[in-house]
């Protein structure tokens, strides 16, 4: 090893100082330790047209010096020999290197864009990546903005080196509490009223009222409102965490209920004479195995939203929930902030399923009237070689009528030619001047054929009715505003 860098890095560094020969390498792996060779600034990669080469920085160069090794002089007088004669010398072996797991399973996420599946064998001499993991976690070599990320799938072991989101790095103001409440917010002063606020003892009720007056200014600067909740004192012991909240927080359209709990100390309960005779004579009765009082600790539960940092916060030691409070009012505005991103890709995806459906209806009025123009156009052939047949056919009438002497047989089918003549200038008038027909309105029932393949989107089946009721109310196939006699 030499500084940080494991055996194989080094000789990949001197490699490159020396201006990457040819013929050293016999495969391309060289190339990962190149890769964490860059990432720790020792060097330049680069890719130009199918090209790789890679170029020594500064720090390189200077790593380079620092633990360059001499070599022995040659010219060196040789040490003074003994009478007898000498052994012959040992070969030289090198100490064996040991290996750097968490510096090889950086480097194969830096080759592999940050994700590995490591297969899951059994046996004794499987390798153990939780433990390499933890390892790796614990090493100090990860950039500050990121993480290990690791669990197993049905492919395997799966660890992804992801980045870190810009809310956890975030440095957080803490916020400030009032040592004594002269100014209470009207919701605080809601509270103070009521006979029973939030159930509390006496000697945390005060520090509980101040907490929630820092919160509540805190959140509201951003534009979240703040009401009173339904629940007055506080909740049934099997209903701690799922009663209805003390009073709620609504950030960017997302109501986040806020249930504020006194946590308790248990110690051993030990039984009376009473509950013992009590115990004996009846088989339902159960003494209690502890003794609960209330503790001066405080616990904020948050309900609503998509959560991030958590859900729950309360008093530890060395961290009061004074110093936990920013985290809190973040958490609000990162709800309320998941809530708009919802909101906006739900509108997104109803303005697109909207437009498609404009546009199937479109399509469905110009294929209706396109196919009612081809069934008048079939209708005019049909009527064509309609009129062209009886034309023959009357043609042949009147030349045997010329061959008829006068008489009542050549009147009568002279009578017959008139009608027959008018009925061909009915017959030839339409096919003679051929005009593109106008298709009438059509009906739900006459677009139902052309839209068989349209199908409501799932953003339109599962829309909230708050968001609905934003939005245009009404939800069925509306005609577009185009004629449908254009095609």
């Amino acid at each position: 090893m030499h500084g940080d860098l494991n055996e194989r890095q080094q000789t990949v560094l001197d490699w490159v100082g020396q201006g990457c020969p040819d013929g050293v390498w016999q495969d391309s792996t060289y190339k990962v330790s190149a890769q964490a060779l860059q990432s720790r600034g020792l060097i330049k990669v680069t890719k130009r047209r199918g090209h790789w080469s890679a170029n020594l920085t500064d720090r390189g160069r200077q790593h380079l010096t620092d633990h360059r090794i001499c070599p022995v002089e040659q010219n060196a007088a040789p040490p003074a020999q003994p009478s007898r004669k000498p052994a012959p010398p040992r070969p030289k072996t090198a100490p064996r290197a040991r290996t750097n797991y968490t510096d090889q399973l950086l480097e194969e996420l830096a080759a592999n864009d940050g994700c590995l599946i490591k297969p899951i064998e059994p046996g004794p001499h499987s390798v153990n990546w939780t433990s390499r993991v933890n390892t790796a976690r614990k090493s100090g070599k990860i950039p500050r903005t990121q993480e290990l990320h690791a669990y197993r799938t049905h492919r395997g072991y799966e660890i992804k080196l992801v980045d870190i989101p810009a809310w956890r790095l975030a440095e957080l103001t803490p916020l400030p509490v009032l040592a004594r409440l002269t100014k209470p917010h009207s919701l605080v002063a809601a509270l103070q009223q009521r006979p029973q606020p939030m159930g509390l003892t006496k000697p945390i009720q005060g520090r509980a009222l101040r907490i929630i007056q820092a919160l509540i200014i805190a959140t509201e600067s951003p534009g979240h409102k703040a009401a009173l909740g339904t629940t007055q004192g506080a909740p049934l012991p099997h209903r701690r965490r799922s009663a209805p909240p003390h009073f709620t927080i609504t950030a960017q359209a997302e109501c986040i209920d806020v249930l504020v709990l006194q946590e308790h100390d248990h110690s051993k309960h030990i039984p009376t004479d009473k509950e013992r005779t009590d115990a004996e004579k009846h088989t339902w009765m159960r003494i209690p195995r502890y003794d609960y009082t209330p503790a001066n600790r405080l616990r904020f539960i948050l309900r609503g939203g998509t959560p991030h940092r958590g859900s729950e916060w309360t008093d530890l030691d060395g961290r009061p929930l004074e110093d936990q409070l920013a985290e809190i009012a973040q958490e609000v505005d990162l709800r309320g902030e998941a809530a708009e991103q919802r909101w906006r890709a739900d509108e997104q995806a109803q303005e697109a399923a909207r437009q498609n459906r404009e546009t199937a209806l479109h399509q469905a009025h110009a294929a209706y009237a396109h196919a009612y123009r081809v069934e008048h156009l079939e209708k005019q052939a049909d009527a064509w070689h309609e009129a062209k047949r009886l034309t023959e056919f009357v043609t042949a009438v009147r030349d045997h009528a010329t061959s008829l002497p006068p008489g009542q047989e050549r009147t009568e089918i002279e009578v017959w030619l008139a009608f027959a003549d008018a009925h061909l200038q009915q017959l030839t008038k339409a096919t003679s001047t051929p005009k593109l027909p106008t298709p009438p309105h059509p009906s739900r029932a006459d677009l139902e054929p052309y839209l068989a393949t349209m199908k409501p989107s799932r953003t339109e089946v599962s829309r909230s009715p708050q968001r609905q009721e934003a939005r245009d109310p009404q939800n069925r196939l509306d005609e577009p505003s185009v004629d449908s006699g254009d095609p």
